[in-house]
């Protein structure tokens, strides 16, 4: 509950706030007059238009400031109000009657709080009618600002305009002058076209004769190529025969070697045969004559033996 004393000191500069400026609150909401250049009230006095600006200013950053101050305090009262509620709520769970003590705390907050709506209400409404005078006030200002400029304004519209009509002049001049030398420009255009379709003509032409020659290069070159295509296939043709005929004859001495081989193959056989047949004649003979003296011998023996 500290901050009670605080909240007092609040309530007593809100109704200083709200109070001290009643004269200008009513000042507030009466909107300056829109009927003269910068507003009645500086008409009357007779004060140019800055100066008018320059106290509007003044006026309403005041105007501003105690609003905000007016906000401010009503601000805290809304904080304070809560705390206060706040701390009753935890003050009344300590009591014995709680719902009664709480509904009473809850009465005091909502009158507060009732009390702060209306003056926020009010403050809103200032605010409202110091922004619509405000508004009136600009309109004022701007309207004096345009009359103040009329004349210049005047001044660079007709300057304006005469350069407008100048530049059309300028353009009448300019187009004459263009319609006057049409013809010129047309003859111009036909020269220049006929230099355009000469020089595709020479061009074509060049192309032309370009293209001939070497049409005739290609056919040179074709033929060139056609005739040693040519001579590379006749001496292949003649390398193809000469190689074909040296495989003929290598064919034909390979079969003559083979033949000589067959037959020299066959009389070393023969002669083989004939010294193996010679040499079994021999044996067989020779196994003849060894009988033979192996009978001799016993027939001498068994002489030998009937003579004893």
């Amino acid at each position: 509950m500290a901050n009670v004393p605080a909240l007092a000191q609040d309530e007593a500069a809100q109704q200083a706030v709200s109070g001290a400026p009643a004269a200008s609150g009513a000042q507030i909401a009466s909107p300056v007059e829109v009927g003269g250049p910068i507003g009645s009230g500086a008409a009357a006095a007779g004060l140019p238009a800055s100066a008018a600006i320059a106290a509007s200013g003044a006026t309403n950053a005041d105007v501003q400031n105690d609003f905000a101050a007016r906000q401010k305090v009503l601000d805290r009262r809304t904080a304070e109000n809560n705390y206060r509620y706040g701390v009753a709520q935890h003050d009344c769970y300590d009591t014995f009657f709680v719902n009664h003590c709480l509904g009473k705390a809850r009465d005091a907050m909502r009158v507060v709080q009732a009390d702060i709506r209306q003056k926020q209400l009010q403050l809103d409404e200032e605010q409202r009618a110091d922004n619509a005078r405000r508004r009136d006030e600009q309109t004022a200002l701007q309207r004096a600002r345009d009359e103040a400029d009329a004349p210049q304004r005047a001044a660079n519209e007709a300057k304006s305009a005469q350069a407008f009509e100048d530049k059309q002049r300028q353009h009448e001049l300019d187009q004459a002058q263009r319609q006057a030398e049409a013809p010129q420009r047309a003859a111009n255009e036909q020269a220049y076209q006929d230099k355009l379709r000469q020089h595709a003509l020479d061009q074509a032409q060049r192309q032309g004769e370009q293209a001939q020659s070497q049409r005739a290069a290609n056919q040179a070159a074709y033929d060139k190529k056609q005739s040693d295509f040519q001579k590379q296939l006749d001496q292949a043709r003649a390398e193809g025969q000469q190689k074909a005929q040296e495989r003929n004859q290598k064919a034909e001495r390979f079969q003559q070697k083979q033949d000589e081989a067959a037959k020299h193959k066959a009389d070393v056989e023969a002669r083989q045969k004939q010294a193996a047949e010679k040499a079994q004649q021999q044996a067989q003979q020779k196994q003849q004559q060894d009988q033979k003296q192996q009978q001799q011998q016993q027939q001498q023996q068994k002489q030998q033996s009937q003579g004893q």
